[in-house]
């Protein structure tokens, strides 16, 4: 292993190279066409097979030594719908579309895996299949997990990370068991009468009735959930209204419903559609309400948790190693996977004292020292069971 490490120390320049390429040319969830290419390039160079998603813009590599067990990297592609702030010479090429969650990233530290397996490719006994999925930030991990992807050869376990800029480059945190929140979408509709202002007796407000809906559905957490879990209802969209001194007969509501288990799930669906029947009677009016399920929760594999916190000792020492307690009420599709077949995903830190914006804004940006951290982890996971 110190020879593979020494190995991946001389990479650090490439990895950059790599990431800031891969920056440039940011592009949204199955629209990752220049990406594609860009992979492929390199998966070419390396000599390394590769075979497409179908109806994708992903790719599989398959570095095939004939063992008994299969080990995955997955690795998410694509980049999220924002102008990009940053003032660096690899800024995003493509006009209102960024790499504000650092899939370039983690495509890079899967990159680096399979340029360092291919020089030390004797040394494995463990077949290593390398999944490059697109559309992550759309939840495009369950249509890519039901094309076969895991499948010819079976991977057995499977890793994935994120790079975190709430933890310092140089750390790392997991969790066993849920890490994640499963998602649900929430789409509610509340018709009413329209009716000229000065006569609100004559109309149906939906204005009004959506904003009871709304605080009612709060209730849900604060009174109907154990305190000892977490619950989120969150409407971050709401339309209605034409003007100021018409009543209005039409609101909708767009919001995200966060779980954190089964039971909490079910009983939160519940208690939405009831409050939306009894709101509906209270104001005369109709509510009509769409729930689409979305992401489940994401579960780490226990026993390999504890050998991924061995592993990361090694490497960053045991002050660095962050043991969570609780669950993250954000989501992540790398939980379809571990539907699947067992596996574990952690985060790796990313920011420093100037580097800290939070992910998903204008400024994000990344430590690039934590492409070699995440490269030697990943590494560590697969190494581990030779």
């Amino acid at each position: 292993m110190d020879e593979i490490i020494e190995a991946c120390k001389k990479l650090q320049p490439w990895l950059i190279e790599v990431r800031r390429e891969l920056h440039k040319n940011a592009e949204l969830g199955f629209k990752e066409y220049k990406t594609k290419n860009i992979l492929i390039k390199y998966l070419d160079d390396m000599n390394i097979n590769y075979t497409p998603i179908e109806n994708s813009t992903g790719i599989v590599a398959l570095i095939d030594v004939n063992a008994p067990i299969t080990i995955g990297i997955r690795s998410d592609m694509d980049a999220l719908p924002i102008e990009e702030e940053c003032d660096i010479d690899y800024k995003s090429e493509n006009k209102g579309v960024m790499h504000a969650c650092g899939h370039d990233a983690h495509l890079t530290i899967a990159l680096g895996v399979c340029k360092i397996l291919s020089k030390f490719k004797n040394h494995l006994k463990v077949n290593v299949k390398i999944i490059f999925q697109p559309g992550e930030e759309i939840g495009g991990g369950k249509i890519i997990v039901k094309s076969g992807v895991l499948e010819n050869p079976k991977v057995d376990y499977i890793f994935a990370l994120h790079v975190a800029p709430h933890l310092l480059c140089g750390s790392m945190e997991i969790k066993s068991g849920i890490m994640a929140a499963s998602t649900d979408r929430l789409h509610i509709t509340i018709k009413g009468k329209k009716s000229h202002g000065a006569y609100p007796h004559e109309g149906v407000d939906a204005i009004v009735a959506s904003s009871y809906l709304i605080t009612s559905l709060q209730t849900i957490v604060s009174r109907n959930i154990d305190p000892n879990n977490s619950v989120v209802i969150t409407f971050g969209k709401i339309m209605g209204g034409e003007k100021g001194n018409i009543i209005c007969d039409e609101v909708n509501l767009v919001g995200t419903l966060r779980t954190l288990n089964n039971e909490d799930r079910i009983l939160a669906k519940k208690r939405i559609s009831e409050i939306c029947t009894y709101v509906s009677k209270a104001f005369h009016c109709s509510v009509v309400i769409e729930i689409n399920e979305g992401i489940p929760h994401l579960v780490n594999d226990e026993n390999l948790v504890n050998r991924i916190i061995k592993n990361a000792v090694e490497i960053l020492g045991d002050d660095n190693v962050i043991i969570k307690n609780t669950s993250s009420l954000g989501a992540e599709d790398f939980a379809y996977f571990l539907q699947k077949t067992k596996g574990a995903f952690f985060n790796i830190g990313c920011s420093n004292s100037d580097i800290h914006s939070p992910i998903h804004t204008s400024t994000f940006n990344i430590d690039e020292n934590c492409l070699l951290i995440g490269l030697l982890l990943q590494l560590k996971n697969i190494f581990m069971f030779q």
